[in-house]
């Protein structure tokens, strides 16, 4: 029993310092670091289904689309608030089978013909 106890305590111990992470390396002075483009890639999709909800509701295109492909204006939804911060491929999993794989792509194929 006093090992298990040990044990235990040994492994409380232990864990802050298992939890340490390592410090981001700091480039050299005068070095160079790569930074992301600022626009999309020629050829890629303004908007998908990974955008946020409330991005493409801000896109009057883009909110076009939803309202063709939903048959409404998502807005008046009682659970936008709660999802607008996420893509309909995050919503999906949550709607119970009301946002089907069918509808997921009509929402792709729609928003893809943004330019």
């Amino acid at each position: 029993m006093k090992l298990i106890a040990v044990a235990a305590l040994t492994l409380f111990a232990a864990a802050p310092a298992l939890a340490q992470t390592t410090p981001t390396p700091t480039p050299a002075p005068g070095a160079t670091t790569a930074t992301p483009p600022a626009t999309a890639p020629a050829g890629a999709a303004k908007f998908t289904v990974d955008t946020p909800i409330e991005q493409l509701v801000a896109d009057e295109k883009a909110k076009a689309v939803l309202t063709s492909v939903l048959g409404g204006d998502i807005t008046q939804n009682p659970f936008y608030d709660q999802i607008k911060a996420m893509s309909f491929a995050q919503v999906q999993p949550l709607s119970q089978g009301q946002i089907t794989d069918e509808l997921m792509k009509k929402l792709a194929d729609g928003l893809a013909a943004i330019k």
